[in-house]
């Protein structure tokens, strides 16, 4: 087998689905591993990216033995991973005075714990090979904060916690570790916001727009590129200008 292959958790969302184009488009095969979904948003995926190297696997990412299975069965069937994008994510949103365990459990466990467990079931391999590329992607949130998001910010902020030290020590073995911070990016869930939100947030966007899935897949595929072979522990802002730092 000569082909990379690359594996998209939230695969089939609005930017994992970019993301998927994106890699499949640079050569790669790709695998979206998402939740359980119905026959018709799966073909969906399939006509969106027909032509294509892409396949769709059954996951939960929050369980460490589900993501221990999918591994085994993507080498099984396609080869050792390359490219790792951790891009599952939920929110459950509700003010710190308000928010139950349940609702910190869920996002940590798909957001946070999801790193962890699929990154373990690759690192070994990249390192051995001596080639690797895992993208984390993080959120603006997981360095602003926001209203009603602790248990989100917690577990991004932790994403890239944890991309800067696995990046320490996994960069002597040709493995990079890297994370995007998405900003207000326009797909399904923030076209569901009401007009008058939505203008507000837009309002405070230095570029005057939000941004689309492709700014984010264009950044997961340089990460994932030789041209980055230099870059690791990075966190990459993708959001128009809202959040500036260095």
């Amino acid at each position: 087998m000569n082909h990379r292959v690359a594996l998209v958790t939230g695969g089939l969302g609005g930017i994992g689905t970019q993301i998927c184009r994106r890699l499949a488009g640079d050569g790669l095969r790709v695998i979206a591993a998402d939740l359980a979904t119905d026959a018709a948003r799966r073909q969906g995926f399939f006509d969106a990216l027909a032509g294509l190297d892409v396949h769709v696997e059954t996951v939960d990412v929050s369980s460490y033995d589900d993501c221990a299975a999918l591994v085994q069965r993507i080498e099984a069937t396609h080869g050792p991973i390359d490219v790792l994008i951790n891009g599952a994510g939920i929110t459950r949103d509700a003010s710190f005075r308000k928010m139950t365990q349940e609702q910190w459990n869920a996002v940590l466990g798909v957001n946070l714990d999801s790193a962890f467990n699929l990154c373990k079931q690759v690192v070994d391999g990249m390192c051995e090979r001596g080639r690797g590329r895992i993208v984390n992607i993080s959120s603006i949130v997981g360095q602003a904060g926001a209203f009603g998001q602790v248990n989100y910010a917690a577990a991004k902020a932790g994403m890239h916690g944890l991309t800067m030290a696995l990046a320490r020590e996994v960069a002597r073995k040709g493995v990079t570790v890297n994370s995007i911070s998405p900003g207000y990016i326009q797909t399904a869930m923030t076209a569901a916001i009401p007009d008058e939100v939505r203008n507000q947030m837009i309002a405070n966007i230095p570029m005057g727009r939000m941004g689309q899935p492709d700014d984010i897949a264009q950044a997961v595929a340089f990460l994932c590129s030789d041209a980055a072979s230099y870059l690791t522990g990075v966190n990459l802002p993708v959001n128009g200008g809202l959040f500036i730092s260095f």
